[in-house]
């Protein structure tokens, strides 16, 4: 069997990497196109998984409805060649497109549920839309459920053990509190409009927590110079080590903050996005893990808070506990689901 995947995003090379390893050794064929965005290549050299890269992609809704185009055109000229039985992405436009003109079958996996102009284009064209069971939205007789989130595709314990070694990279000591904060650039097609931190927040953030230990900075984009030596300077695969470890993380990325949440570690997501999405809400109302908040005058309390809780990764550890035993493994049910469409076929 032929499989395409399309990488848009770092998180969908973890989400990816055990599927397209698992089908790898039982003989069939994967090839992986992907954007040239953040560190999305670097992973893949570095879990030597081959790629065409497709390039950075544009900014403002010109550059986006160009790429596009230019995009659907690439893919679908490795497609051709290629001969794909099913192709695979992530909220993907470009796979469902390039299949629909194919008429092969097209899997699209997604957990944002606004992101409205992504959806628009994408949906019509898809054959089956994957979703968690907690997403707000009912698509159809496209829509297919599991009882889990992305993140445990990867970050399941059966998949990932987080390594001591990078809290002497970090040079910080087994135990010593330290937080991770991540500034987003705001320039993805579902964050138009929306916000996070303003300068003045970071700034007053950063103090207040250099009070209780070390600060890492996870950005996009470029960082004040006065920020700039709080920059989290690691190899990007040793991420979730460093979110396993971390007393706290805070910030304005979504992945990053459900991959905290998952690894046990409190999370406080701030952004005008906040409540948007089905997987957030469940990890706030079921299992205590995140927060999420609209505003940051509402985030600081409950940051307050948190720093004042002497043993909490102790009382993290246990509700991440209940969240594995109700959980999917993820990687297991998606081996399981192309397996399935395989012997379908």
């Amino acid at each position: 069997m032929n499989i395409l995947i399309d990488i848009g995003h770092p998180a969908h090379v973890h989400l990816f990497k055990n599927l397209i390893w698992q089908m790898k050794k039982k003989g069939h064929k994967i090839i992986v196109t992907a954007r040239d965005k953040e560190c999305a290549l670097n992973l893949l050299k570095h879990y030597k998984i081959k790629y065409v890269n497709r390039g950075t992609g544009s900014g403002g809704l010109v550059g986006k409805a160009f790429n596009l185009a230019k995009t659907d055109a690439f893919i679908y000229k490795i497609a051709k060649k290629f001969k794909p039985d099913v192709l695979i992405g992530v909220n993907n436009p470009y796979i469902a497109h390039v299949a629909w003109l194919l008429r092969k079958p097209s899997y699209i996996f997604n957990d944002t549920e606004h992101a409205k102009l992504s959806n628009i284009i994408t949906y019509p064209f898809a054959t089956k839309i994957i979703t968690p069971t907690c997403f707000k939205k009912n698509l159809g007789k496209k829509q297919i459920r599991y009882n889990g989130y992305h993140e445990l595709a990867y970050l399941h314990p059966k998949y990932f053990k987080p390594n001591p070694a990078v809290l002497k990279e970090l040079g910080v000591k087994e135990g010593e509190r330290y937080f991770v904060l991540r500034f987003v650039s705001w320039k993805a097609s579902h964050d138009i409009n929306q916000h996070g931190i303003d300068e003045k927040s970071k700034n007053e953030l950063i103090g207040l927590l250099r009070k209780h230990g070390k600060v890492f900075i996870s950005s996009e984009g470029k960082l004040p110079p006065k920020l700039e030596k709080f920059r989290l300077k690691i190899h990007p695969a040793k991420m979730h080590d460093v979110l396993s470890y971390a007393t706290m993380y805070i910030g304005e990325g979504a992945t990053m903050a459900t991959e905290s949440a998952i690894l046990g570690t409190p999370a406080v997501y701030i952004s005008s996005l906040a409540g948007e999405m089905g997987n957030f809400t469940e990890l706030e109302k079921e299992y205590d893990l995140i927060y999420s908040c609209k505003t940051y005058n509402k985030a600081i309390k409950k940051i307050k808070e948190l720093l004042r809780n002497k043993k909490i990764k102790e009382e993290w550890r246990v509700k991440r506990q209940l969240l594995l035993q109700e959980k999917t493994d993820m990687t297991r049910w998606i081996t399981g689901f192309v397996e399935e469409i395989m012997n379908n076929k």
